[in-house]
């Protein structure tokens, strides 16, 4: 056997590591990525169900509008969302309807989560995640 043959794979760790390891760290930044979204779109999701329902129990409509609006970024916060900006918007016409009539509220969440601390070359600064949740008003519930 040569020198020259037992010799010729010298360096091919550091190439090796230097091709794998940055190919490692997009793979992780894109998995944490994900994560973060899809956990963000659920949060607002849950928050607008838990929204919905708030409201549908009510009976008033300034009310029903006001435990939406506190219910869904209480459960935001209680979930640890970090919304840059949150908007609640409520149809709640439903619980001003005629007792016997089946209504339906709807709440719809809408949170900017920020993304630019991952450091990923080419994603957003930031992303807007919103969601609606429905609840069915009580036909026969006592109204004002």
């Amino acid at each position: 056997m040569s020198l020259r043959q037992q010799h010729s794979d010298r360096g091919d760790t550091a190439i090796n590591t230097v091709v794998i390891v940055p190919a490692l760290l997009l793979v992780g930044l894109l998995l944490l990525f994900g994560g973060r979204t899809v956990r963000a779109q659920g949060m607002v999701q849950s928050a607008a169900n838990e929204a919905a329902r708030a409201a549908s129990i009510s009976r008033a409509v300034s009310v029903g509008r006001a435990q939406a609006d506190s219910t869904a970024r209480s459960t935001l916060a209680n979930a640890g969302a970090a919304c840059t900006q949150t908007s609640v918007r409520s149809d709640v016409a439903a619980i001003a309807g005629p007792v016997g009539r089946v209504g339906t509220v709807s709440v719809t969440v809408t949170c900017t989560v920020p993304l630019g601390d991952l450091g990923l070359l080419g994603a957003p600064g930031t992303r807007t995640f919103s969601a609606t949740g429905r609840s069915v008003v009580d036909a026969y519930r006592e109204r004002p």
